[in-house]
């Protein structure tokens, strides 16, 4: 279920009022739903809008759509609205739109790439760099490409022994060791 506070029901229900035409309620969807690029969006609809999937909330005054297939990503997300003196804020808390980490029993490869995604790649992306798994050996060796701001750096094997290495050896049970596939050379945008 999705709680959407009495602030945040009044707030959408002016903009719909505001909005005219043939606006008929909120549509709530998951953007890239279950990776740690996920992202919640919230838009108007209109009737040709919908594909008949959604789940529909009845609120006051309107109705909130859920689209079919982020609903389960977005199950237990609360929706509010602030009033402050520059306008307003509007928060989503969608605790399961990254989806959930996996669980002890599940494969080396998902294991692996679930830490990337959702916590090697997002430190990396603060120099604008990321990682992609190339190939995970039968011997538990982790082969990597770095990318954007990592590819050509030359802190990229600082990075990888002591940042990406240690973490996977110590999180991932079955790892062991990382190797760099990329060649640096190449990297046009290198972050140093």
């Amino acid at each position: 279920m999705i709680e959407i506070s009495t602030h945040a029901q009044s707030h959408f229900r002016r903009l719909i009022e505001t909005q005219g035409g043939d606006a008929i309620g909120i549509r709530l969807t998951a953007v890239d739903p279950g990776t740690s690029r996920a992202d919640a969006r919230l838009e108007f609809c209109e009737p040709l809008d919908l594909s008949g999937d959604e789940w529909s909330l009845e609120c006051d005054g309107f109705t909130l759509y859920v689209d079919g297939a982020s609903a389960p990503f977005l199950e237990g997300a609360e929706i509010d609205f602030t009033d402050q003196q520059t306008g307003g804020q509007l928060t989503i808390r969608a605790p399961r739109i990254k989806g959930e980490a996996p669980a002890g029993d599940a494969g080396l490869v998902e294991r692996v790439r679930w830490l990337v995604d959702n916590e090697i790649n997002p430190q990396l992306a603060s120099h604008g760099g990321r990682v992609a798994v190339e190939e995970i050996t039968a011997e538990g060796v982790v082969v990597l490409r770095f990318g954007g701001g990592c590819h050509g750096c030359g802190m990229a094997d600082v990075t990888l022994k002591q940042g990406i290495e240690k973490t996977l050896l110590a999180k991932v049970p079955g790892v062991t060791a990382v190797r760099d596939a990329t060649d640096h050379a190449t990297g046009e945008n290198p972050y140093i």
